[in-house]
């Protein structure tokens, strides 16, 4: 049997959830290049509906329009209270 760091369970070494998710990364990210605003929109609203049904606070939610030569790039952060919600958020993207 190999030897287990303290965070570890020495039966399985499973790795206690306080040693992965410690609530120091509370934020998600989202950037992409839409066709025109009127989509980047539509994808905000998308967004932003799935980060309120997970968030337990109100969710930060910052938005960046940026115009390229290929359309218009939208950059979102969304800062949940808890560590846990923006797992959850990230894993209902996929």
């Amino acid at each position: 049997m190999s030897k287990c760091s303290a965070d570890e369970t020495p039966v399985c070494c499973c790795m206690d959830v306080g040693t992965i998710m410690d609530n120091s990364d509370c934020t998600a990210s989202y950037s992409r290049v839409f066709a025109t605003k009127a989509e980047a929109e539509e994808t905000l609203a998308a967004l932003t509906a799935k980060a309120r049904g997970v968030e337990s606070e109100p969710c930060q939610i910052t938005t960046r329009f940026t115009d390229e030569a290929d359309g218009v790039r939208m950059d979102i952060d969304f800062v949940f209270c808890c560590e846990a919600e923006t797992l959850i958020f990230q894993l209902g993207l996929r």
